[in-house]
């Protein structure tokens, strides 16, 4: 939640989804699950999972916030991320309605100006805890502009440091605009790092129905569900102070973190509001919060071992850079082609060529997206990629080489190049100065460049020239 880019890759699952396994059942009597203020008749009880022990939960059964669990957490507009939005301690902005908290948003004149309120709220030095499971369930709003969030960060954010070396954990983010689209990240290390994975329905969207979204937080490992279905996992994190040597592993996921939830509005990720965005409707509902843990947990863990690629005999990083294999391209091997913020199209391998066809170019670079991830970038090496391409009609198309789990930096600078319908051949050399980095990756970006022109690309290599 505090500062994003997208990672395109994406979990895509077709399912029929019954909110059965998301919804809450009645019973009486379970004390952790909201304070005296919030009492009820029908308490909700958390249900029991194996292995776990119920930590602390919140089934917003009363009729108010339980202040015994959360606090407001009120902040100016541009707080964070550019964000429009004035978090406020009003009850039109947190609520607690039909076993539900509601975080709204709320459009109003300012000096003459729109002005937005919404509504985030905290469990920070009430209920903190390290290590566990966290499962919660919501219902996103749609519209423009709009940015929900259910995250969490370290109680002392100082212990290791100023974000994102304090570490950050993301449970999910949808953005309003696209609400077919769920974000799991984590965030950590100086340089900035992160590792994020997407969770995509197809016949349903996240605004509809109320989903699960969980984490499972233990040393050395954390791994996000939506729904049951395991979507990410990350055990290769760090942090230090730049320049210095990291920190113990499993630093930073290694102390008390925090619950928080909140609506933002605009910002630098979703973009501002449009005339579409419908305000009244501009609802983030949570049905639950329930965080458990194990009686026990092996804190003696160590950092897994990196493994880099290795070059084919003909010394190219990249695979089936020939295109002579006709492989799937939505699955998470060599090429991969994606879709993005109104982006659409298709692609195909025939003829040794990889052929993108695009009907909408989108409102990002990147709505339209070839990659192929995993390449490794050590320091002190010199790289060359070459590639061959056309297009049925001349147009642009956007190339380089990307950190996604190191801050998004640039190893091979975005170049734009100017495609003709003569094939080419392009050349492009450049110095890897960073810290090394099994996680490289080639794009080549076609999305919002005024034209969506058929793309063939073929004889794609990436090397070491020194």
């Amino acid at each position: 939640m505090k500062s994003k880019k997208l990672l395109s890759l994406i979990v895509a699952c077709t399912m029929a989804l019954s909110m059965a396994s998301c919804g809450s059942s009645s019973s009486d009597g379970d004390s952790s699950s909201s304070g005296s203020s919030n009492a009820s008749q029908n308490k909700t009880e958390a249900p029991k999972l194996d292995g776990y022990e119920l930590l602390w939960s919140d089934e917003f059964d009363g009729d108010k916030l339980n202040e015994d669990i959360w606090s407001y957490d009120p902040h100016e507009p541009g707080w964070t991320n550019n964000e429009l939005q004035e978090y406020t301690t009003s009850t039109d902005n947190v609520f607690v309605k039909d076993g539900k908290v509601i975080l709204k948003a709320i459009k109003s004149q300012k000096d003459g100006k729109d002005y937005y309120t919404s509504g985030k709220i905290k469990s920070q030095n009430k209920k903190d805890f390290t290590y566990g499971k966290v499962s919660i369930s919501a219902k996103v709003p749609f519209g423009k502009g709009l940015w929900p969030a259910l995250w969490m960060m370290p109680t002392d954010e100082q212990h290791y440091g100023q974000w994102p070396k304090c570490g950050e954990i993301d449970i999910m983010e949808v953005l309003g605009n696209d609400v077919s689209t769920a974000y799991g990240t984590v965030h950590y290390g100086e340089p900035h790092s992160e590792q994020q994975q997407t969770y995509k329905l197809i016949e349903s969207d996240f605004e509809k129905e109320f989903h699960e979204f969980s984490v499972e937080w233990e040393p050395g490992e954390i791994r996000w569900y939506i729904d049951g279905h395991e979507y990410l996992k990350v055990n290769d994190w760090f942090t230090a102070v730049e320049g210095e040597d990291d920190k113990p592993y499993p630093a930073p996921f290694d102390q008390p973190f925090f619950v928080q939830m909140n609506l933002a509005v605009g910002g630098d990720w979703p973009g501002n509001p449009d005339a579409d965005t419908n305000f009244d409707k501009a609802e983030f509902e949570i049905d639950y919060v329930r965080v458990y843990q194990k009686p026990n947990y092996d804190k003696n863990v160590k950092k897994p071992e990196v493994t880099m690629r290795q070059a084919l005999e003909d010394g190219n990083y990249i695979y089936n850079g020939s295109f002579a294999e006709a492989e799937d391209l939505t699955d998470d091997k060599n090429w991969k082609f994606l879709l993005f913020n109104g982006g659409e199209g298709a692609a195909k391998i025939e003829n040794n060529e990889i052929v993108i066809n695009s009907s909408k170019e989108g409102t990002e670079e990147y709505s339209v997206q070839l990659v192929q991830p995993e390449l490794p970038m050590i320091k002190g090496k010199k790289y060359r990629a070459t590639f061959e391409a056309y297009a049925d009609e001349p147009r642009d198309m956007i190339v380089c080489v990307s950190a996604p789990t190191a801050g998004w930096v640039r190893y091979l600078k975005d170049t734009k190049l100017k495609l003709t319908k003569e094939k080419q051949k392009f050349t492009y050399e450049f110095d890897m100065t960073a810290k090394t980095d099994p996680n490289g990756r080639l794009e080549f970006n076609m999305g919002k460049c005024g034209s969506t022109a058929t793309i063939h690309i073929s004889n794609v290599r990436v090397e070491e020239i020194k």
